[in-house]
C-alpha cells in the first residue's frame, strides 16, 4: 500500500513535466502503467514517455491547480484545473480546462493506472480555426 505522501509526489511531478523532463516518467509511474484520457489508451511506460513528449513539444507553459483530493489505500482521485498556452491554440493565449484524474498506486507508491476525464473539445477541438468554429455553434445550439 502507497504511502500518504504519493498523491502529493504526483501533483507535484506534474507541475514540473514539460519536454525536458519527460524521461523522469519513472519517478511517478511503474513499468507497466496503463493511461487513459478522452484521446488516447497508452500501455507501458516508453510509450506513455513518447506521447508526453510529443504532448509537450510546443506547449510553451503548462500549470496544474489541484483542487479536491481523495486517497484510500491503492486509489486516488484528484480534480484540478489545467492552464496551458501552446502557440497554435487560441491565438497563443492560456487555455484552461478542468478535469479529474483517477489513480490507482502500486505497493511503491508509483502510479499503475492512471485515467483523467476532461473535455477534450474545451482542451483542443474549440481552439482549432474551422472546427472550434463549429463545435462553438452547436453548443450554444444545444445549450
Amino acid at each position: 500500500m502507497p504511502n500518504d505522501q504519493a498523491l502529493a509526489n504526483f501533483c507535484a511531478f506534474f507541475n514540473k513535466l514539460d519536454n525536458t523532463c519527460t524521461e523522469k516518467l519513472y519517478e511517478v509511474y511503474t513499468e507497466e502503467i496503463v493511461f487513459n484520457d478522452p484521446l488516447h489508451h497508452i500501455e507501458g511506460r516508453a510509450a506513455l514517455e513518447r506521447y508526453f513528449a510529443t504532448m509537450y513539444e510546443n506547449v510553451e507553459r503548462c500549470q496544474f491547480t489541484y483542487h479536491m483530493q481523495q486517497q484510500q489505500a491503492n486509489q486516488a482521485f484528484v480534480t484540478w484545473t489545467m492552464e496551458f498556452v501552446h502557440p497554435r491554440l487560441a491565438h497563443g493565449n492560456p487555455i484552461r480546462v478542468a478535469g479529474c484524474s483517477a489513480l490507482t498506486f502500486a505497493d511503491d507508491g508509483r502510479v499503475s493506472r492512471h485515467r483523467d476525464y476532461f473535455d477534450a473539445g474545451a482542451m483542443l477541438y474549440e481552439h482549432l480555426p474551422l472546427m472550434g468554429r463549429a463545435i462553438r455553434w452547436l453548443k450554444r445550439r444545444l445549450g
